[in-house]
């Protein structure tokens, strides 16, 4: 009996900290569902371990899921044969735009945007792991250094590294969502419209818009990269028929769309919006991903 309640107690206090494991590996993996598998194996780890020998359990927690994430990342990558290309989009977080207080969105632990997921993609494992435990969670180099097999200079030096990739790559993004729902309204107005030069308004002149259809299209028509307020509106007419159904939704803390008509989901659009108008585009269109998100359930609700 005693045991049992000992095991009942460390699960209770795993769980007190299950939202910032999930944050960690959100952060570190870009997926919900490998990030889910990364708390569940931590929970492995720390349900074999010597819990009171523990000083601080959260702090011991953290980098457990850091160090899982790292291993999945490096896993990750020997299996590629090539390289993610640019229209590879992280799992957004979607939720209902009703109902939502937005100063308590900007609190929720996976509130990270899409600009700044992107971004990490691009970082070598070690680098995002250094970059993520100390800048977004504040874990001490000399706690992260064992992880990563360096000394807490050089691991200092991984941040750095990652950090001047980051402030240099990552746009940036309309605070207010009041404001952000007001241009994406208009793009949407226009969208519906078949409005060309409406859509160009909206659009900021260098706009990036990214497209990920998936693994199996990826590299082919469907998942493209795409350049430019005027190649980016055009774009954007060729789906006008979808318009209809399109809702907006939180995508990551922000304004952003969901398409699921009928409930069957189509897409989900993240945005950028700095100075009025959309830097920055992102759309997953994978229906096997899709499918696990709950973009059907957010976009009813919207």
């Amino acid at each position: 009996m005693e045991a049992t309640d000992g095991r009942d107690l460390l699960a209770r206090r795993f769980e007190e900290h299950r939202g910032q494991l999930r944050a960690v590996a959100y952060r570190m993996l870009g997926s919900l569902a490998e990030a889910e598998d990364a708390v569940q194996e931590t929970w492995l780890k720390l349900s074999r371990t010597d819990a009171g020998a523990i000083q601080n359990l959260g702090a011991w927690l953290t980098t457990v899921t850091g160090r899982v994430c790292l291993d999945l990342l490096r896993a990750r990558g020997s299996r590629r044969e090539e390289p993610l290309d640019d229209t590879f989009v992280p799992d957004p977080v979607i939720r209902p735009l009703t109902r939502i207080d937005p100063e308590q969105e900007v609190l929720e632990a996976d509130s990270v945007g899409l600009a700044l997921l992107v971004v990490l993609e691009t970082l070598e494992p070690d680098e995002r792991l250094a970059f993520v435990l100390h800048d977004l969670f504040a874990v001490p180099f000399d706690d992260i250094a064992p992880i990563v097999e360096r000394t807490p200079a050089a691991t200092r030096q991984l941040a750095s590294r990652a950090r001047r990739r980051v402030q240099g790559a990552t746009p940036s993004q309309e605070a207010d969502l009041g404001r952000q729902k007001q241009v994406l309204e208009a793009f949407l107005a226009a969208s519906r419209a078949g409005d060309f030069e409406a859509l160009v308004a909206v659009l900021h002149p260098d706009v990036v818009l990214r497209v990920d259809s998936g693994t199996l299209v990826r590299g082919g028509a469907a998942s493209k990269v795409v350049h430019g307020a005027r190649t980016v509106a055009a774009q954007a007419l060729t789906f006008a028929q979808y318009a209809g159904s399109a809702r907006l939704v939180l995508v990551n803390g922000a304004i952003g769309v969901a398409n699921a008509p009928q409930g069957r989901p189509l897409s989900v659009m993240g945005v950028t919006v700095a100075d009025g108008r959309i830097t920055r585009m992102y759309i997953l269109a994978d229906p096997e991903r899709l499918e696990r998100l709950g973009v059907a359930a957010a976009a009813g609700e919207a």
